[in-house]
């Protein structure tokens, strides 16, 4: 057990992640972290998972310190994420997948950013995305270029599952996501693009923001989100992640995100 506050918090949201947690996704994830010369700690978030992810979770941070579990009611990623927030105590949060396509041990090459400065590094999966079909690379490019005719325009890729910042930075813009003013409840496992809204209030509070290549294979082996088949699957995100860049640009010509970001400091 580490005996100082950790510096970094690595949040893991996990909604049905059985298949992915026994092939061992949770070890490795210490084997790295524990090598590591900086305090930290893990925070597997369980949003109400249906299949047997929370006893293997449990039985993981039984026997594995400075990892923990918390519960949460059903509520959705960005939920699950909000959670880990609040319960997290390191200067810098990091968020990732419990599948790890992005690896763990991608971490190294967005903390030195800390040092210069940024208060958001971000992990960025490039043009090279192993694991993407023809159909989802296409689309990507297509995507990436109509957000960023309207947010965003230095960002290159939004959707990548590792993202890191300061935590005074997500304790302040997370409240503001939209998504948390929706009445109605997420059902199942419903797609997400909550990431667009999310940097669009990071950069419009003023907080410097750094993109960083990181190595990302698609490693998901969970079958919660192949219900309606894979390419069907890819049109509703595609759509639902246009409906958001569109959201968010009315939000921003209505004004509503005007009073927000003069409440913040550009480097808090």
């Amino acid at each position: 057990m580490q005996n100082k506050e950790p510096y970094v918090s690595v949040i893991i949201p996990c909604y049905n992640e059985e298949k992915n947690l026994e092939r061992g996704v949770l070890d490795e994830v210490n084997q790295y972290i524990t090598g590591q010369d900086y305090a930290w700690e893990v925070i597997i978030v369980n949003d109400e998972s249906t299949d047997n992810s929370r006893s293997l979770i449990e039985n993981f941070v039984k026997n594995t310190a400075d990892f923990s579990l918390c519960d949460i009611p059903h509520g959705g990623k960005p939920a699950a994420v909000w959670a880990g927030i609040q319960e997290a105590k390191g200067e810098i949060v990091l968020f990732t997948d419990m599948d790890q396509s992005t690896p763990i041990h991608e971490l190294g090459k967005l903390l030195p950013w800390y040092e210069e400065g940024f208060d958001v590094v971000i992990g960025s999966r490039g043009t090279a995305r192993e694991g993407f079909s023809i159909v989802r690379q296409i689309g990507s490019i297509v995507f990436r270029t109509f957000r960023r005719l309207f947010l965003l325009h230095d960002v290159s890729d939004t959707q990548c599952g590792f993202k890191s910042c300061r935590r005074e930075a997500a304790q302040s813009v997370f409240p503001n996501l939209q998504f948390f003013k929706q009445e109605n409840k997420p059902g199942g496992w419903k797609v997400s693009a909550y990431d667009v809204e999310l940097l669009y209030l990071f950069e419009r509070c003023g907080y410097s923001m750094k993109e960083v290549e990181v190595e990302w294979q698609n490693r998901d082996e969970s079958n919660t989100k192949d219900q309606a088949g894979h390419l069907s699957r890819y049109f509703t995100e595609s759509i639902e992640m246009a409906k958001e860049v569109l959201r968010v640009k009315l939000n921003q010509i209505m004004g509503l995100y005007d009073r927000h970001s003069t409440e913040q400091t550009t480097n808090p």
